[in-house]
């Protein structure tokens, strides 16, 4: 199973995005262009005066969207509301400072529901005669707005960056298999390796219908200790019932096919249906995925290195399943990374297998270079505009 390289033709500086989108370095500099310019906005006005009169202002209509609908009309609980309301406004406004902007407003809007009996269009008047003071509050509001955009525009950024890495990596990798002798003779990697994998493909399905269940999980449960050995081990409930019931010394295909009997028919077989059903039935995906694809050598071949250490660890576990030829067939592909050619032949192997049409046509005129170019000025911007200010 061979890992593609991504295609690399889109545009670098906004991965995903169309050419009319800002790029995550433009939309970084456009947010904190918009904080920047709102926080010179409230230091003109005095931060301290904005936060006093948008405090007021907010606490002001609030106290009418409260008392709208109840100290409106002529019952006695809306007399005891309009009285609520106008102590409360009238505090507010004397608890304000008379020099404070607007302060004016604030009195407008308590004269116009001073009176013994409210309507809708009274709270309308005293919302209208507070609007010179909500811009103090719209200031506040985008500010914090502004101060969220710029936090969304550094996350996007440092995801960019991220991404940005792998694309230098995939263009890294093209430029690596440019060099490559596409007429290399790879099938004296490619045969060795079919040959194995079809010989162990063929063991493995025999060693299925030949070996107890409780068998093969003991052999899964050793691939914990070898990394290269890539078993899923048996879940602890399907586990424990193989190696603790009478049913685990029949193979995997026959538990399978059991699992589907009627309960009548399976109390032949096994000592409770019930138990089996349960345990067996639900893993069935489990059990069926037990195949020797854990075992096999990708195509193309990794290096030489890794090649030798996979084969090794492979060795015990094809010694258990498999008779000598396809331990001798898996001794044959380790002795391939000791030859003087592996580098060559599996670099060639590499190009051949991942290099498309288009991206041959892309290193072979240059713009494979350009874009890993792009792709580090690209990263040099966002690293120096993230390290401006730190995260908001």
């Amino acid at each position: 199973m061979s890992e593609r390289v991504p295609p690399a033709d889109a545009r670098s500086d906004a991965a995903g995005s169309s050419d009319d989108d800002p790029t995550p370095h433009e939309a970084l500099e456009a947010a904190r262009d918009r904080l920047e310019t709102i926080d010179a906005q409230i230091d003109d006005h005095d931060a301290d005066t904005v936060e006093a009169v948008a405090t007021a202002y907010r606490t002001a209509t609030d106290l009418l969207e409260d008392y709208v609908d109840r100290a409106t009309g002529t019952g006695k609980e809306n007399f005891q509301a309009y009285i609520e309301l106008e102590g409360k406004f009238d505090g507010l406004v004397t608890g304000l400072d008379e020099d404070l902007p607007e302060y004016e407003s604030f009195e407008d809007a308590l004269e116009a529901i001073d009176k013994r009996r409210l309507s809708e269009a009274d709270f309308e008047r005293a919302h209208d005669a507070l609007e010179p003071a909500a811009k103090y509050a719209a200031m506040l509001d985008e500010r914090e707005a502004a101060r969220e955009a710029l936090a969304e525009a550094r996350k996007a950024a440092s995801k960019r960056l991220r991404t940005i890495d792998d694309e230098i990596d995939a263009r890294k990798r093209l430029l690596e298999l440019a060099d490559a002798d596409l007429d290399a003779p790879v099938e004296r990697l490619r045969e060795p390796i079919e040959d194995y994998n079809e010989a162990i493909r063929e063991a493995v399905q025999a060693y299925r219908l030949e070996t107890s269940a409780r068998e093969v999980f003991a052999l899964l449960e050793r691939s914990r200790w070898y990394p290269f050995v890539t078993y899923e081990r048996p879940p602890d409930d399907l586990a424990a019932y193989v190696r603790e019931n009478q049913a685990g010394e029949y193979t995997i295909p026959e538990l399978l096919e059991y699992a589907d009997y009627s309960r009548s028919k399976l109390s032949h077989y096994v000592d409770s249906a019930d138990e089996l059903k349960r345990s067996v039935a639900t893993q069935q995906t489990y059990l069926e995925g037990i195949d020797a694809e854990a075992l096999t050598i990708d195509w193309p071949p990794e290096p030489a290195g890794a090649l030798r250490a996979r084969t090794r660890e492979y060795q015990p576990f094809v010694a258990r399943i498999a008779g000598e030829d396809v331990v001798a067939a898996l001794r044959e592909v380790r002795l391939l990374a000791t030859d003087p050619d592996y580098d060559r032949l599996q670099t060639a192997a590499q190009a051949v297998d991942r290099l498309t049409p288009a991206e041959r046509e892309r290193l072979a005129d240059g713009r494979v270079d350009d874009e890993l170019e792009a792709l580090r000025a690209e990263r040099e911007r966002l690293e120096d505009a993230l390290a401006v200010d730190d995260p908001v």
